[in-house]
């Protein structure tokens, strides 16, 4: 018998293991992430602040010519704003150091077109100082947008330019302490003031700018940094190829090192990927990035708000939400309003984990080892996880809940720590005693967050239906999240007529006509409403069984179209960039540029004009324009010229202010589109008057 425990005991050790099953270590799989991309990661939400002169002259990218002087906040506060970001949820802050337009929110030695020369704080006042101090008094982490793109600077496209550059990212990240991202936007060449060159020039953005040395910078003077660029060389992280605030449903982090990326590969990230190049959302709270008062009811609503969550860091981002600050150097009360309902509405949804009071089992456990149990997803550990055998690439994993329960969210993250795997997964419930689908989607990645009608049931199924290797599942969560009501549509008709909608059909619509807050005491809404004039509705969504309103939707309308005419063309179709409709639209194939004509009927005092792009695709987008006005339709009086700044990444409403003038026509000339081809495409054209 003696012999026989010796015999085993000499066993090799693989043959042990074989018995047991398996106990080794997964192995990484694939790219993996940094520590720095780990670290960024894990912060999920932080904010972008967009402040500069453009704040003050109401553009979205400033020339590079207006005069330092116009830049002049009396109020501005940083602990205000790390205070609402932190509130919010937020983890940190990038500010807009340099935009566009060459000005700097920093003294820099460099260049006088900085805070040096505007009369805030008489040209002493350091804004990056400030923030730095204010995240750190906050517990924020603090990161840098320094546009490679300087309208301003006269020696730009040239060699110098890049020294002059590198000088200024130096300071920024020399001088403020730690730096966890620098952001370094795509927009690159084309017309600007250069130094009163106010020419147009271009740049190979791929390689004027010498990323690869730009990199090794960075690298050295912040060792801890992530880089995003949408510019050329390939960073840390990627753009996902919108700013409307979502990421892919199938997102993988990795890419290529090398290589064009389409916008598939942005949006979805590329399966095979050799380097780990993670999504980060970017978008605004409002339609634009810098602050205009015209945008004060145009933020977004909680539900929206709601649908960037889960659409961003929900579908393995991260969301990068914007604050415009406003002229006074505050952030707008109506964005933190909102950015507070935010935080709580998630912090609701989220209270209450079923998954930690229910018992798990996985139809695989690497070695039947404790280790890997599928308790470790369920833990509240991220440390820990669920594997399976190397062998085994589809699984299941099963929550008993004891009794019957409701839930509408599910949650799952993978260990990526040793890189991303699941490919296809389902989630099932077990109600009224049979199993029903909830959801069959793709990959999950650091978190994935699933939404469905709410169910009772006492059994939840998760199944790895494929991964690339073993699946690591760190994270389990089931929650029972609130309704939250969707704010009212508000839409006016050519004659005048306006209507309002919402989605659920469990709510009543209350609305006023003259900008006051609706309640259940306001007027209901039952049928199309006639208006004659300018009106300012606001609408709320009630629920009478919970006693809720949703956010308040506002829409400001101008005179009515019910009178006006497109002049000039045959086609029918023309009339629908005035009929009130933002899903209709209009189109015309012809060389630039481009004119629109219409007659008002009457004599207006004109102050400006809106132009929305088709909201279908990114056909015939405008980029610059050139507005006339006229009496008598023959003769012709330029009242405002420009461009629409970013407008392919962001083809909301474009609002034009100018100088009150009297006139019956106007004239909408298109100059060039965001294809540079001969399309010009029209949703709605309206007019300010005053």
């Amino acid at each position: 018998m003696a012999k026989r425990i010796f015999l085993f005991a000499a066993l090799p050790l693989f043959v042990i293991a074989l018995c047991k099953g398996q106990t080794t270590t997964p192995k990484p799989f694939g790219p993996v992430p940094s520590e720095n991309q780990l670290r960024w990661q894990k912060m999920e939400y932080y904010a972008f602040l967009h402040f500069s002169i453009n704040t003050f002259t109401d553009q979205e990218w400033g020339s590079g010519g207006d005069d330092a002087t116009t830049f002049n906040p009396d109020s501005l506060d940083c602990r205000q704003w790390a205070r609402v970001c932190k509130q919010a949820g937020m983890k940190g802050i990038i500010l807009t150091a340099k935009h566009h337009s060459g000005f700097c929110l920093w003294p820099s030695k460099y260049t006088d077109y900085s805070v040096k020369s505007s009369p805030w704080k008489n040209g002493k006042g350091d804004i990056v100082r400030e923030l730095a101090d204010a995240c750190k008094e906050y517990g924020l982490k603090l990161g840098i947008y320094l546009s490679p793109w300087d309208r301003n600077y006269a020696g730009y496209g040239r060699p110098e330019y890049i020294t002059y550059f590198r000088n200024q990212l130096t300071e920024l990240l020399t001088q403020y302490g730690d730096i966890f991202e620098i952001w370094f936007d795509g927009a690159n060449g084309g017309s600007g003031y250069y130094g009163g060159a106010n020419e147009t020039r271009k740049i190979d953005r791929t390689t004027y700018y010498d990323w690869k040395n730009t990199y090794k910078l960075i690298r050295k003077l912040q060792p801890n940094i992530v880089i995003w660029n949408d510019g050329g060389e390939r960073g840390d992280l990627r753009w996902v190829g919108t700013e409307a605030g979502y990421v892919g449903e199938t997102n993988w982090s990795k890419l290529d090192s090398t290589g064009e990326v389409t916008w598939n590969m942005l949006h979805s990230g590329l399966e095979n990927g050799n380097a780990w190049v993670a999504g980060e959302v970017n978008t605004s709270i409002r339609p634009g990035w810098f602050y205009h008062t015209y945008e004060d009811g145009r933020v977004k609503p909680l539900p929206q708000m709601l649908d960037l969550y889960y659409n961003s860091f929900g579908r393995n981002g991260t969301l990068l939400l914007n604050f415009p600050i406003n002229r006074h150097g505050l952030i707008h009360g109506n964005d933190e309003k909102v950015s507070a309902q935010l935080a709580a509405a998630v912090k609701e949804a989220f209270a209450v984990n079923l998954a930690a009071s229910a018992t798990a089992k996985a139809s695989n456990v690497r070695g039947h080892e404790k280790n890997y149990s599928a308790s470790n997803a369920i833990d509240q550990n991220q440390d820990t996880y669920w594997a399976t055998d190397d062998s085994v690439t589809a699984a299941s994993f099963t929550l008993n809940f004891g009794k019957p329960v409701a839930f509408n969210r599910f949650l799952a993250q993978e260990y990526i720590r040793l890189g991303q795997r699941v490919k296809n997964f389902t989630v099932e419930a077990l109600s009224g005693g049979e199993w029903k689908l909830l959801a069959k989607e793709t990959t999950i990645g650091y978190k994935r967050i699933l939404r469905f009608p709410t169910i009772t049931a006492s059994q939840l199924r998760f199944t790895i239906t494929a991964a690339k290797a073993c699946p690591l599942i760190t994270n389990i969560g089931v929650y029972n999240a609130p309704l939250i009501l969707t704010p009212p549509t508000i839409t006016r008709k050519k004659a005048g007529d306006i209507t309002i909608s919402g989605p659920e059909k469990e709510a009543v619509i209350y609305y006023t006509l003259n900008g006051s807050t609706p309640t259940n005491k306001s007027a209901k809404y039952t049928a199309p409403v006639s208006s004659t004039g300018k009106a300012k509705v606001r609408a709320v969504a009630y629920d009478l069984l919970a006693h809720k309103y949703s956010t308040a939707t506002t829409e400001q309308f101008d005179i009515t179209h019910t009178n006006w005419k497109i002049v000039g063309t045959s086609d029918e179709n023309a009339a629908n960039i005035i009929d009130g409709n933002p899903n209709s639209a209009w189109h015309q194939h012809n060389k630039y540029p481009q004119d629109i004509v219409i007659d008002l009927s009457n004599t207006e005092n004109l102050a400006g004009f809106r132009y929305l792009p088709e909201q279908n695709g990114n056909a015939g987008v405008i980029t610059n324009y050139e507005f006339f006005v006229s009496q008598d339709g023959v003769q012709w009086q330029l009242a405002d010229k420009g461009e629409f700044s970013n407008i392919s990444n962001n083809p909301v409403w474009q609002v034009k202010n100018f100088s009150t003038v009297h006139a019956r026509y106007v004239k909408l000339r298109a100059i060039n589109n965001t294809q540079n081809n001969d399309d010009a495409g029209y949703a709605e054209i309206d007019v300010i008057t005053n």
